[in-house]
């Protein structure tokens, strides 16, 4: 009987040892979740918040009882639990990597601590050995978390060197590896998203084929509700609608963005994004008059087209794609502003109907103001909008390419 009772008291000492360990394991988690989804508009808040907590998953953890710190991978589970909680800041932390690096030594084939190890190496700016954390981890079999990890180093990686391209291509690579792992992760889409849009500028920001791939995975990232509280995906989201022109579309996202994290930059993208909006609106009423734009204008109707397609107006045409017809227009104005592409440009056809041209992949003195331009196929977009109360018209012609125009 005395000896049942033993047994029984052992086993319920082994449960209490073993849920301590699961609740310092939560805890680990329930930080990195505090990290992910709270912000402030002070930084020193978000600090103090997790500092509390820290202290407070440190003392779960070394409240672990000895017996549960006996074997090899016990121990190695020790350590990594806390350097990942000693982790959890922006910055570098040491006695983060002390205790990780003790983790990987006890337990090489613990992949989790492998990656918390390369995260916080990267912190201290030792890309390379971070890598070979990730490499190193991804040996001991595939995993979506250290992809997208591997992914993201791959395009810091990538800055300044001369393969740039090549090595944001692997980047997009690792993106797809994780996504095939499990396709309803966010995070994984997230990923593919933003490596997509370095593609689109270290490419020259000229193809709208990666603005589109990354467009398509924000939005399948925005399909897994644990990704609704990530303003970053938010703010990126707005970012490649900017540079497609969606511009109603990208002010939406980038008010999501700042509501749900004041301190990114997204109501400064705003303000940037309706001040060239208003010049785009003022510029497309007309500020060109009298007798010599009357005749720029009118000598547009004398011009014959060498070309198949048919001549026509801006009055003419249609939404969307005008395949058989060719618009010859003069450039009065190239407007100026701060994203790094498209080019705008103010025009006016034959009628004297204002328009602008946006430009994808050309340099800035490749179109002048005088120019006359032969707009083949054009693509036509009647954007019209309200922003707070205030109504954003005007006739704009992306084109992706100088091979939709002829001069």
């Amino acid at each position: 009987m005395a000896s049942n009772q033993n047994n029984e008291s052992k086993e319920h000492e082994q449960e209490e040892e073993e849920r301590i360990t699961e609740k310092a394991t939560k805890a680990a988690e329930d930080l990195y979740n505090i990290r992910d989804t709270y912000f402030s508009i002070d930084p020193q808040d978000k600090i103090t918040k997790l500092q509390n907590q820290v202290d407070l998953a440190i003392n779960l953890v070394d409240s672990i009882p000895l017996e549960q710190r006996k074997s090899t991978s016990q121990r190695a589970n020790y350590e990594f639990l806390r350097g990942k909680i000693l982790d959890v800041f922006s910055d570098y932390r040491k006695e983060a990597e002390d205790h990780l690096s003790k983790a990987v030594k006890l337990n090489p084939s613990f992949a989790d601590a492998w990656l918390c190890l390369g995260n916080c190496i990267w912190k201290k700016g030792d890309l390379l050995s971070a890598k070979n954390c990730f490499t190193l981890a991804l040996n001991k079999g595939p995993n979506k978390k250290i992809l997208c990890q591997l992914s993201m180093l791959e395009r810091k990686l990538s800055q300044g060197t001369e393969n740039q391209v090549q090595i944001v291509e692997d980047s997009i690579r690792h993106a797809k590896e994780a996504i095939a792992l499990d396709v309803k992760d966010g995070n994984s889409w997230y990923n593919l998203g933003n490596a997509c849009l370095t593609s689109f500028f270290v490419t020259g920001a000229c193809d709208h084929r990666q603005l589109l791939q990354s467009l398509k995975a924000y939005q399948n990232a925005e399909k897994d509700e644990a990704m609704k509280s990530n303003p970053d995906l938010y703010f990126n989201s707005a970012t490649v609608n900017k540079y497609l022109e969606n511009y109603e579309r990208a002010l939406t996202g980038f008010e999501a963005a700042a509501l749900k994290d004041p301190g990114l930059n997204a109501t400064e993208e705003v303000q940037k994004m309706v001040t060239l909006l208003d010049k785009l609106v003022n510029c497309s009423k007309g500020q060109v008059r009298g007798k010599r734009f009357a005749s720029l204008a009118s000598s547009l109707s004398l011009i014959n087209l060498n070309s198949s397609h048919r001549k026509a107006t801006i009055r003419l045409l249609s939404e969307g794609l005008n395949k058989e017809v060719a618009v010859i227009g003069k450039v009065l104005l190239f407007i100026k502003h701060d994203n790094v592409a498209p080019l705008y440009y103010l025009l006016c056809d034959s009628e004297k109907t204002f328009f602008i041209l946006s430009v994808y992949g050309v340099r800035a003195d490749v179109i002048k103001e005088g120019d006359q331009l032969t707009l083949v196929a054009p693509y036509f977009r009647d954007v019209n909008f309200c922003w707070n109360s205030k109504v954003c018209s005007f006739i704009l012609f992306p084109i992706l390419s100088s091979r939709g125009l002829c001069s």
